[in-house]
């Protein structure tokens, strides 16, 4: 097993470090004075985008420029800034309608579509989960997609749908129910809604922890929307399969930038506490805080290699085999993440609950995580399952095992 990066990937890498410690850094001030912590789409993002682009640090998620793995170090690296990603062209949830539309779009789909996402020139939303269900069982979802002739009538309400408000959404790809009297993972399908559909309402951008942001994580209602036939992707029926397959490769990549995020959380609280002394000694010194050090690394160190692991798995025999690896990620990280998070702002005190630092925010974005993509609850129970039909296969095997005295 080697642990080195390629030789391309520590190019890669110490390209995309220079570029945020040249670039992105120094404009955090100003995407916060341009309106990016609240609703505005910060100009600099845009300019920003144009440099990455030059310096050919663009759409490096997909498959043909980098596998999992190698993709890995370098989301971290973007996930230390939590809107870094899309200067790169490589944030969700525009990623995943990208390998959408890559796999089940037809021809023109990708060529309306699928070619100014690559490029950057526009941004899109994933419309699933609805506020009347339990969507985290996608069998529960209730909106209407029913045809009528040459085109689809939608109707019904989504919310929580990330990017929905960003002024460069163009569409956003929508799953419904197609036909309620068949098989409870045949009844779905998805279609491509332009967001300037007649009967398409962005109705608000839900705040997150009283946290808002440029695209947001929105409630939108369809009321008696028509797109053209054309507009289905895939098969009618397939949805739910294409969702599984969407969500997969996503998952991965939030927890890749999750443990991005933890590592500066860390990397502040090691300086804090070599910077702050109490009582005489430096805080590192006292073992409270050593321990909060201590156990952070090596939650991040655990994290990592379980995320490497699952990436491996992935480029290896796809998504699908790897889904007890990417359900164990998805509970795993963001338990990680919010905890080392809350040991820095700790360690820092009031300061870490304010602005000053970022790590509120990224306490925050953790915690958005164990419900995005699915809660935490989902994940387990899917890796208690899969554990139990495994142990299926060796019942009474342990039995030598057990240790029975005699006469007994």
């Amino acid at each position: 097993m080697d642990f080195e990066y390629s030789p391309k990937v520590a190019r890669l890498r110490r390209k995309l470090l220079d570029f945020m410690e040249n670039y992105v850094v120094p404009n955090l001030g100003l995407w916060r004075s341009q309106g990016g912590n609240a609703l505005a789409h910060p100009e600099c993002v845009e300019q920003l985008k144009e440099l990455a682009r030059e310096e050919a640090l663009w759409n490096l998620f997909l498959p043909s420029q980098l596998s999992n793995l190698e993709y890995a170090p370098l989301a971290e690296i973007m996930g230390r800034v939590h809107w870094a990603a899309e200067v790169f062209n490589c944030s969700a949830p525009d990623t995943g309608n990208m390998e959408l539309l890559e796999k089940f779009g037809s021809d023109a789909q990708r060529e309306r579509w699928l070619a100014p996402l690559l490029d950057g020139s526009i941004r899109s939303c994933f419309a699933m989960s609805e506020p009347d269900v339990a969507s985290s069982d996608a069998t529960n979802i209730q909106l209407a997609i029913r045809r009528e002739g040459d085109h689809y009538l939608i109707n019904g309400r989504k919310w929580f749908i990330s990017g929905a408000a960003h002024p460069l959404c163009r569409f956003a790809i929508v799953m419904g129910v197609t036909d309620a009297t068949a098989d409870p993972h045949a009844r779905q399908s998805m279609v491509i809604v332009p967001m300037d559909a007649p009967g398409l309402e962005v109705v608000r951008n839900i705040p997150v922890m009283s946290h808002s942001f440029p695209g947001g994580h929105c409630e939108l209602v369809f009321r008696n929307v028509r797109v053209p036939v054309s507009q289905l992707l895939g098969e009618e029926g397939a949805g739910f399969a294409m969702a599984q397959a969407r969500l997969g490769p996503g998952r991965i990549h939030h927890c890749m930038r999750s443990i991005g995020q933890a590592e500066l959380a860390l990397e502040l609280m090691c300086e804090r506490a070599a910077d702050r002394r109490s009582f005489g000694h430096y805080l590192h010194q006292h073992g409270a805080v050593a321990e909060s050090i201590a156990l952070s690394r090596m939650e991040i160190e655990q994290a990592r290699l379980l995320v490497l692991k699952t990436a491996w798995k992935i480029d290896r025999e796809g998504a699908r085999a790897a889904a007890p690896e990417i359900a164990m990620i998805k509970a795993v990280v963001p338990r990680m993440h919010t905890a080392v998070c809350d040991r820095a702002m700790q360690v820092f005190g009031a300061m870490g609950l304010s602005p000053d630092t970022p790590l509120a925010e990224l306490w925050t974005w953790g915690r958005v995580l164990r419900i995005a993509d699915g809660p935490d609850e989902v994940h387990i129970r899917s890796v208690a399952r899969q554990e139990m039909a495994a142990a299926a296969g060796r019942r009474g095997a342990t039995l030598p095992w057990l240790q029975t005295p005699e006469g007994v």
